[in-house]
Parts: C-alpha cells; sequence; structure tokens
C-alpha cells in the first residue's frame, strides 16, 4: 500500500498509487506521490512517467474519513497542501506525465489527470469532481482543461461525470482502451516518447509549461482558499460528516 516506482531501460517510470479500498488519498499519501514525482522527474534516466493506480478505480480523491475524525483545521490544512504539492509535481515534472485511468477518476483525480500531459483511459473510466456534495471546492482549474467551461460548470454545481469517450471527444484522452489493455496502452505510448532526444523532450515539457495561458498553481491555490472558507463557516464539516456517516450505515 502507498506509491511506488519502477523504473524500465528504456527510461519509463511507472509511479503507482495503491491505497485501498478505493484510491482516497491522506495527506501524507499526497505528499509521498509528489516526491515519487519530482524524483522520477530530476533522474536523467527518466524519459517519461507513466501516473497509474492499482484497485478499481484512479482516484477517489482525499481521505473525507481523515478530515472527519480531525476536531480541528490541522487535516484540512496538511491535505490542501498536499494536494497542491501534488498536482504541481505532476505539471512541473520535468518530462511527460501520462495517466493511465481506470474506473472512477475523482475530486483529486481530476487535479492529477488534469495537470497531465497526456491522458490514456479505460472503457469504464468516468470522471467528475463531487466536492460541493463533499463540502469542499478545488480541481475545477484542473477540470477547465478536460472539458469545455459550461459543462465545467455543470459538473461542479451537480456533480455529474462525463466517461471516457466524451473526453475523448473533447480532446482531452489521448485513446480509450480496454481495462485490462491500459497498462500496456499507456507503456506502449509513453515508450514512443522515450524514444525521442531526452534533452528535447524535456525543454518540449517546459516550453509547453510557458505558453500555458493559466498558472494551474496559482488558480488552484486560489480554489482552495474557498474550501476553509466553508470550513470555518462550518458547513463543509457538517457537508462531509453527513457523507462519511451515509457511507458508513
Amino acid at each position: 500500500m502507498g506509491v511506488s516506482t519502477e523504473r524500465d531501460s528504456a527510461g519509463i517510470a511507472v509511479i503507482t498509487v495503491d491505497y485501498p479500498p478505493v484510491n482516497a488519498l491522506p495527506a501524507r499519501g499526497w505528499f509521498d506521490l509528489a516526491e515519487a514525482l519530482r524524483l522520477a522527474g530530476r533522474d536523467e534516466r527518466t524519459r517519461v512517467v507513466v501516473l497509474a493506480a492499482e484497485g478499481r478505480g484512479f482516484n477517489a480523491g482525499v481521505d473525507l474519513k481523515e478530515l472527519a475524525a480531525d476536531p480541528g483545521h490541522a487535516a484540512l490544512l496538511a491535505v490542501n497542501r498536499g494536494c497542491h504539492e501534488a498536482f504541481r509535481a505532476v505539471y512541473e515534472c520535468e518530462v511527460p506525465v501520462v495517466s493511465a485511468v481506470q474506473g472512477f477518476c475523482l475530486g483529486g483525480g481530476i487535479g492529477l489527470v488534469g495537470n497531465s500531459d497526456v491522458v490514456i483511459a479505460a472503457t469504464d473510466a468516468v470522471f467528475g469532481l463531487p466536492e460541493v456534495a463533499r463540502g469542499a471546492l478545488g480541481a475545477a482549474t484542473h477540470l477547465s482543461r478536460l472539458v469545455p467551461q459550461h459543462t465545467a460548470r455543470a459538473m461542479l454545481y451537480t456533480g455529474a461525470t462525463v466517461g471516457a469517450e466524451e473526453l475523448r471527444r473533447f480532446g482531452s484522452v489521448w485513446r480509450v482502451v480496454p481495462r485490462d489493455e491500459l497498462l500496456g496502452a499507456a507503456t506502449e505510448f509513453a515508450a514512443e516518447i522515450a524514444a525521442r532526444d531526452p534533452l528535447i523532450i524535456r525543454r518540449a515539457k517546459e516550453s509547453l509549461n510557458g505558453i500555458d495561458p493559466v498558472d494551474v498553481n496559482r488558480s488552484y491555490r486560489y480554489e482552495q482558499g474557498f474550501t476553509f472558507e466553508l470550513s470555518l463557516d462550518g458547513v463543509a464539516d457538517r457537508t462531509r460528516r453527513a457523507f462519511v456517516d451515509g457511507e458508513s450505515s
């Protein structure tokens, strides 16, 4: 359980997240993921990163039970910083990051995928931001990189999800494959990148980030301020507890 990295001789680093049962990460998990991404990108042997996950889904966001168990705000502050660091590490990774997405990709998963360079998804993948129903806001920055603006607004307000094929039509998913072919398809595509001159690829990543019209790091940090505001108001805690209690019943 946790975050692990495996690197092959071609320079493909596969970073795998495994937090049963649904890959809802505690604060420590987000920081560990950020560190794994930074280490992989800084290693000159790495030419491309594949971000993958074990289990039923790619990522279910933050561990709400960890937040609900904290009578203060320490856990919220920690997970806010952890998510920011992990999303930032994907975006700023010196080499391209290819996300291999299966099952559900919710909340924080959208932050990871939205900041990735390329997304390859299984046919069963669904993407969404259930934040409003969980007493939080955030990752609309990253959702807006995956779907058109009005679709993003509708999804945020209602918690609606979209499938992999719809994202492929939007142009934000490169390829949709059967689930049992997902990791193979992601590493096969990564191998195409790895075959290019590594210095050129690193500079290409840097140049693309440099012309990005939105500062995703600052934009997401702005969103997080509203989550903390809702927590201070008390409505976020009530909403999270209602969700956790309902899930446990």
